[in-house]
């Protein structure tokens, strides 16, 4: 007969395992629960906060406007005469890029000098881009006329059939890639192809050009003696200068052209039929009319280095010949020669050369 061996153990680790898969069943169960309950226990506590109408109890908005109203409130005082800026939204600023020229008719008032400012280029530029209208002259210029506005400093240039583009940047002082890489001439750069009649912007060009200038007036027995103006015998006169210049105008402002290597003097914005004075003592060398677009001219030498030139006159008051103190009055402002409106030219030379007459004349 088998003995039987039954432990109680066993029975009892059976039990345990029951419990432990209950407690866990419920555990889960409780979780579950929470979760799904979570939003309508959250939305029954909201709803539950908000306050009744009479309750006395207070939205947020309103305890904001509350402390707002209790806070005191910074008011900046109006300050009498206090600049005010006003935005602007909308600029009247060109910011194009001009990459070609542009043609441009003088008016009256025009100055090499002026057109050139107004371009915003050198008036050297604006000479060497019109040679055909001007010939390197400034005073050429007269009412009417049409000029090339380069787009930038250097020489707006006409293409002919013997040019290269070796030939003309070495004429004018830039290298061959100056010209084909500027973006206005639009060259193909593996085959840069420039037809005669076409032109191309030489940008940074410069070339020498003509002086127009009045000539120097010799002293001596030289000239024209049997005319009571222009150049005459001053053998025989002396009359020395001081040596300090005064205004030849009461204007003292300067209206056209300034002095620059294209233009030897300065031009005073005196006024038609105004009053023209020596700027110093002197003698008369020349009293007349002459080319080269100067109108009607008087020259006064002042007998120590120094000669002085009055060009455009409307009217002549002295003779070739004359001596005259500091201060005479020698003839009348106008736009004689080639003019665009009535002005003084005015130069002042010593030993021969050229100075800029606002370094020699007083301020104010």
């Amino acid at each position: 007969m088998t003995e039987q061996n039954t432990s109680p153990n066993r029975g009892g680790s059976r039990q345990k395992n029951w419990v432990s898969w209950i407690l866990t069943g419920i555990i889960c169960a409780g979780l579950i629960s929470v979760l799904a309950w979570q939003p309508k226990i959250a939305e029954s506590m909201a709803e539950s906060n908000v306050p009744q109408v009479g309750s006395g109890q207070e939205t947020v908005e309103s305890l904001e406007g509350a402390a707002l109203q209790s806070t005191p409130q910074f008011v900046l005082a109006p300050t009498e005469g206090a600049l005010v800026r006003e935005p602007i939204p909308h600029t009247e600023i060109d910011t194009s890029l001009r990459t070609s020229a542009i043609e441009y008719t003088v008016t009256e008032g025009d100055s090499v000098f002026s057109i050139a400012q107004r371009f915003d280029i050198s008036p050297e530029t604006l000479l060497w881009s019109n040679y055909d209208v001007l010939s390197d002259n400034p005073h050429e210029l007269s009412i009417g006329q049409v000029l090339k506005i380069p787009p930038t400093n250097g020489i707006w240039y006409k293409w002919t059939s013997k040019d290269t583009l070796e030939k003309v940047a070495a004429k004018f002082s830039v290298t061959v890639d100056d010209i084909k890489l500027y973006v206005g001439n639009n060259l193909d750069l593996s085959n840069p192809v420039i037809e005669p009649g076409q032109y191309v912007m030489v940008p940074g060009g410069s070339r020498e050009y003509m002086q127009w200038v009045i000539p120097e007036i010799p002293r001596g027995a030289a000239g024209v003696a049997t005319s009571p103006f222009f150049q005459c015998d001053t053998s025989g006169m002396y009359y020395g200068g001081s040596g300090y210049f005064i205004w030849p105008s009461a204007v003292h402002t300067i209206s056209g052209n300034n002095y620059w290597s294209g233009h030897l003097a300065i031009d005073i914005g005196a006024g038609m039929g105004s009053p023209i004075y020596a700027a110093d003592g002197g003698v008369v060398v020349y009293a007349g009319w002459m080319n080269g677009g100067y109108g009607n001219v008087v020259i006064i030498d002042h007998n120590n280095g120094y000669v002085s030139v009055y060009a455009h006159l409307s009217a002549i008051y002295v003779n070739c010949g004359n001596a005259v103190p500091q201060g005479t009055q020698i003839g009348s402002a106008g736009s004689t020669g080639n003019s665009t409106g009535a002005h003084l030219h005015f130069e002042i030379r010593y030993m021969g050369g050229f100075i800029n007459p606002l370094t020699v004349l007083p301020f104010g």
